[in-house]
């Protein structure tokens, strides 16, 4: 890889993490439009490291609380201030990891093709306008039920499937549930620290047995822009969200998704 590759798919990775438009579409697609060779395992693990970092840090104080929150209700067997979101993002968490650890290699080996990201970005999109045009927006995260932790667990391994956007089905569950758009995003991205930090583990278990020789310099400089990138994509989405709704992802998508289209029929 050269370093316009690394800077091009850093900040793809960075942007796309959190938006609702599936970031595993857009580096999949783009090596493959403008015939680069594959970025590999290792890249792949320092992008994620760099969005995993740039979300840590933006929640910091809030995962500083839910953590204490948390051990402390362990300790006293009941719930504590925010003990229940980390229990929420803990039970949210279990549908993708068991749907990833019994499918994932189906999914990996017959559904990264064109066509069904093309159709995964339009049907998703669709479904994410509906839920932002249908949804009350009256709660927020600190009022999720177990069921609506449970629906939008389930709606989060939907995104195994390449084109989906896990940021987008976590949302678009969310917002069907009543939850504001800031909430949503909110919990979206709490929800994604454990999913980019699991299969982020078995990466590096991967890229351990495989041996093969790493540029560090290469992937130093993807987890710094990726996760600069994410944190600035963060930062400005949940700043703007309320003002400008889910609308501008839903057109990009069904854009996106018809070009894809043409390219794969």
């Amino acid at each position: 890889m050269d370093f316009f590759q690394v800077l091009v798919l850093a900040i793809l990775q960075g942007l796309t993490e959190f938006l609702p438009i599936s970031s595993s579409a857009h580096l999949i697609l783009v090596p493959m439009i403008v015939g680069w060779p594959d970025q590999g395992l290792a890249f792949d693990l320092a992008v994620h490291i760099g969005t995993l970092s740039a979300v840590l840090y933006y929640f910091r104080r809030d995962l500083n609380k839910i953590i204490r929150d948390w051990c402390t209700s362990v300790v006293q067997r009941k719930e504590v201030g925010d003990s229940r979101l980390a229990w929420a993002v803990a039970i949210g968490t279990v549908p993708v990891g068991l749907i990833g650890l019994l499918f994932g290699d189906f999914i990996e080996a017959n559904l990264r093709s064109t066509l069904v990201i093309a159709l995964t970005t339009i049907i998703f999109g669709l479904l994410l306008g509906w839920a932002d045009f249908k949804g009350k927006r009256e709660r927020d995260e600190h009022t999720l039920s177990w069921s609506d932790i449970i629906i939008i667990g389930c709606a989060q391994a939907l995104a195994l499937i390449p084109g989906t956007s896990r940021s987008g089905i976590t949302i678009t569950a969310a917002l069907f549930l009543g939850l504001s758009r800031e909430a949503s995003a909110r919990f979206s991205f709490l929800l994604s620290i454990p999913a980019i930090l699991l299969p982020g583990g078995l990466k590096v278990v991967e890229l351990i047995q495989i041996g093969t020789p790493v540029d560090w310099g290469m992937l130093i400089s993807g987890v710094v822009i990726s996760g600069v990138f994410a944190y600035l994509c963060i930062h400005y989405f949940l700043k703007l969200l309320e003002r400008i709704g889910m609308q501008p992802f839903v057109i990009y998508r069904l854009i996106l998704g018809t070009i894809l289209l043409f390219l794969a029929l």
